[in-house]
C-alpha cells in the first residue's frame, strides 16, 4: 500500500556521533553515549535519526573520508556497540539512517593504497587517473578558496588522480562495474544490520562522467536505479535520501520515472535558500515561486526540508543581489561567511529572536515534505566562529550547566564546548529547558507532535492561498477529504489578512495551536490577525468535521 511509506509522515533528527554524547569519557561522542540519549530523542518525538559518518576514518573531513566501509571507528565504539544501539533504537520505534559516502574514499583506504602502488592492481581502475595533467586540473572545486585543484599528482603512482573534494578524498570510478558491485555490498551489509536507509552524499558528483577528456555534464542516472533496485530487493521499505543541490528543472531524473527507479527523497536546497531569503527580507513571493517550482514530483517521492545542517548554509543558487541581502541580515561580518556563497552560523544566532525562530521552525514543519532537524537547534544552540570553516556549527551538544556541558567527563572535548555568553551551556541546555514548559525545547516537541498529527502535509496536495499581503504565506493541504491551512507572517510587524479556503467545510477554521476558531463572512472569507513573526495552523471544519467526512 502506498500509505505504508513511512518517510512521508515522520520527523528526522540529524546528529554527529562525535559531538552528541560521550559515553566513555575520552572526549569523543560514541554509540554508548547515544544509547543513553535515545530516551531524549524518543521524548522529543522524532521518528528517525540520521547519523553522520561513523566508519573508520583518518578524520580530515568530519568522517567524510572513509577508510573502511564495513566497520565502526574505534572513537565511536565497536560493531557490537552499533548493534546494541540499533536494538535500543528499534525498541523505541526510532528508525536509523546512515550516511552513504561513496563518491570518494580516504587516501588511506586500502583500495587507494594498493591502486597507487601497483598499476596492475585490480584497484587501479577503481579510481580515476591521468598520466598527464588534464587541462581542467584546477576547475570544478567544491570548496573554492580552500581547495585549489581537482587533479593531484601522486608520486608513488606517477600519475594524477581526480578528486571533486579535498585532495585526501580521491573519487571512485563509478563507471567501473566492480565499484558499483562493491557499493551494493556496502548497502547490503548495513541493511542487514537494521538501518532503514541512507543519506546519499554528493549525488550529482556520484553520477557524473569523470576523467580526463570526459564531459561531467553527462550523468548516469541508471546508477541510482541500480542502487534503488538492490536496496528494495533487500529491504522493501528502506529509503535513499539524496544530497543534490540542483535546479528545479533538473530534479525529476533524480527521483526517476514515476518515482520508482531513483532516490526516494531529496533535500530541497532550492526552497531552503529562498526560505532564508524570506526570513531575511520578509518577502514571500520568491519563496512561493520556489515552492511551486519544486511542486511536481512523483507521488511516492518526497522532499526533505531543513533549516540548518552540518555544512554551511549554501546560498549559491540565489542571485548576487539576493545573496547580499541575506548576508547583510544574517552574516554581516566576513568571518560569518564561507566560500563566498554560504553562512557558517547556527540558526539561533542568525535570527536572534525567539519569535523568528518559532516562525522558521513552524514553517519548516508546515512545508510540503519531511522535516529534518539538526541536533541542538531544538534548544537554540549557538555557534563558535573561532573554529575553522564548517566546524563553527559542530560544537558539542549542550546537555546541562556542567563542565563540558554534560557532553563528556574529559577535560577536553572533540571541539570546544560553548561555555560562555548568551549561547553558552549555562543558559542553553537540555536540563534547564526540560523543566521550563515555555522553553524552545518543549515548544519544538509540541510542534513535532502536531506535525505528525497532520499527515495532510506529508501526503496531501497543496495550494497557495491569496492573502493580500507580500509578507504572509498561506498554504492549504488536502488529503482524504480533510484539509489543513497554515499561515506565516515573515514581517516584524503585525498583519491582518483575508483568506478564502475554497474547500468544503471552509466556513469554519479551528486553530490547532490555541482554543480559538474563525467563522467565514458572507463572502466565504476569514479575517485573521497575525502578530509580528506570527503563525497559525487551522483544521478546516475542525476535528469533528474531519471525522464526519471520514465516516461518510
Amino acid at each position: 500500500m502506498i500509505e505504508d511509506l513511512w518517510y512521508k509522515n515522520t520527523v528526522i533528527y540529524s546528529l554527529d556521533l562525535s559531538t552528541f554524547m560521550d559515553g566513555n569519557g575520552d572526549g569523543h561522542g560514541d554509540f554508548e553515549g547515544l544509547i543513553r540519549r535515545l530516551d531524549y530523542l524518543h521524548s522529543l518525538g522524532v521518528g528517525a535519526v540520521w547519523l553522520a559518518p561513523f566508519q573508520p576514518t583518518p578524520n580530515r573531513d568530519n568522517g567524510y573520508d572513509v577508510s573502511d566501509y564495513y566497520g565502526v571507528d574505534p572513537l565511536h565504539g565497536s560493531s557490537g556497540d552499533f548493534v546494541e544501539f540499533m536494538h535500543q533504537a528499534h525498541k523505541r520505534g526510532i528508525k536509523v539512517l546512515m550516511d552513504l559516502v561513496v563518491n570518494h574514499t580516504s587516501v588511506d583506504h586500502p583500495w587507494f593504497q594498493e591502486a597507487r602502488s601497483d598499476p596492475a592492481s585490480r584497484y587501479r581502475d577503481w579510481y580515476i587517473w591521468s598520466e598527464k595533467r588534464p587541462s581542467d586540473w584546477d576547475e570544478g572545486m567544491v570548496f573554492p578558496g580552500v581547495q585549489d585543484r581537482t587533479w593531484t599528482f601522486d608520486k608513488k603512482a606517477q600519475a594524477y588522480y581526480y578528486h571533486r573534494f579535498y585532495e585526501h578524498q580521491p573519487d571512485l570510478n563509478m563507471e567501473n562495474p566492480e565499484v558499483r558491485t562493491e557499493i551494493r555490498r556496502i548497502i547490503g551489509y548495513w541493511l542487514q544490520q537494521g538501518v532503514a536507509g541512507f543519506r546519499v552524499d554528493a549525488v550529482p558528483f556520484l553520477i557524473e562522467s569523470t576523467g580526463a577528456g570526459k564531459d561531467p555534464e553527462h550523468q548516469h542516472f541508471e546508477y541510482l536505479a541500480e542502487f534503488r533496485r538492490f536496496l528494495q530487493w533487500r529491504v522493501g521499505d528502506a529509503v535513499l535520501l539524496g544530497e543534490a543541490n540542483v535546479l528545479p528543472e533538473e530534479t525529476r531524473p533524480y527521483f526517476g520515472k514515476d518515482g520508482g527507479d531513483g532516490i526516494h527523497m531529496m533535500f530541497n536546497f532550492w526552497v531552503n535558500q529562498y526560505l532564508f531569503y524570506a526570513l531575511a527580507t520578509g518577502e514571500v513571493k520568491p519563496l512561493i515561486d520556489a515552492l511551486k517550482a519544486t511542486q511536481k514530483i512523483p507521488s511516492t517521492s518526497q522532499w526533505a526540508h531543513f533549516l540548518r545542517n552540518h555544512d554551511e548554509l549554501d546560498l549559491g543558487r540565489l542571485t548576487d543581489e539576493e545573496r547580499e541581502r541575506v548576508f547583510e541580515r544574517f552574516a554581516p561580518e566576513e568571518r560569518m561567511q564561507l566560500y563566498g556563497r554560504g553562512i557558517r552560523r547556527r540558526l539561533a544566532p542568525m535570527l536572534g529572536d525567539r519569535r523568528h525562530e518559532e516562525l522558521a521552525y513552524s514553517l519548516m514543519f508546515a512545508m510540503p515534505g519531511t522535516p529534518v532537524i539538526r541536533y541542538g537547534d531544538e534548544l537554540g544552540m549557538g555557534d563558535n566562529l573561532d573554529l575553522e570553516e564548517r566546524d563553527a556549527v559542530r560544537t558539542p551538544m549542550q546537555w546541562a550547566d556542567e563542565p563540558q556541558a554534560g557532553f563528556t567527563t574529559a577535560e577536553k572535548a572533540v571541539h570546544p564546548v560553548i561555555g560562555e555568553g548568551i549561547w553558552g551551556c549555562q543558559r542553553v541546555n537540555v536540563a534547564a529547558q526540560r523543566r521550563d514548559p515555555e522553553s524552545l525545547l518543549n515548544w519544538t516537541a509540541r510542534m513535532i507532535r502536531l506535525r505528525k498529527e497532520c499527515p495532510e502535509i506529508g501526503w496531501g496536495e497543496w495550494t497557495v492561498l491569496r492573502t493580500g499581503s507580500p509578507h504572509v504565506l498561506a498554504l492549504r493541504y488536502d488529503w482524504r477529504d480533510n484539509s489543513l491551512i497554515t499561515l506565516h507572517n515573515f514581517d516584524d510587524h503585525p498583519h491582518q489578512v483575508r483568506i478564502k479556503p475554497d474547500t468544503a467545510g471552509g466556513e469554519r477554521l479551528v486553530s490547532l495551536l490555541s482554543d480559538t476558531e474563525s467563522e467565514a463572512d458572507e463572502k466565504g472569507a476569514h479575517t485573521i490577525t497575525l502578530m509580528a513573526y506570527g503563525y497559525q495552523w487551522y483544521r478546516v471544519g475542525g476535528m469533528d468535521y474531519a471525522v464526519r467526512r471520514e465516516k461518510a
